[in-house]
């Protein structure tokens, strides 16, 4: 009966650890999307600015893309 509850209680972390991982990846994702037509949108209306509106676009999708990927190890790590 223990041993049970306690593999349902281990089922369930895993199960945890698992949607939040997905919800993360799904988030960088959404985020991306948004800056790169944000950014596109920039420079289509300042076409002058094309190379400082696509540093900053870099910049930021590499941190977006950091914070999930230490979001997806963060859960990694969890379900052991």
């Amino acid at each position: 009966m223990i041993i049970s509850t306690l593999l349902a209680a281990e089922g369930l972390a895993q199960l945890g650890c698992g949607l939040g991982a997905g919800i993360a990846t799904i988030g960088a994702g959404l985020g991306i999307g948004k800056i790169g037509g944000s950014a596109m949108d920039a420079i289509a209306r300042q076409p002058e600015a094309t190379g400082k509106i696509q540093t900053n676009m870099i910049l930021t999708s590499a941190f977006v893309e950091g914070c999930a990927l230490f979001a997806i190890a963060a859960c990694a790590f969890l379900i052991k």
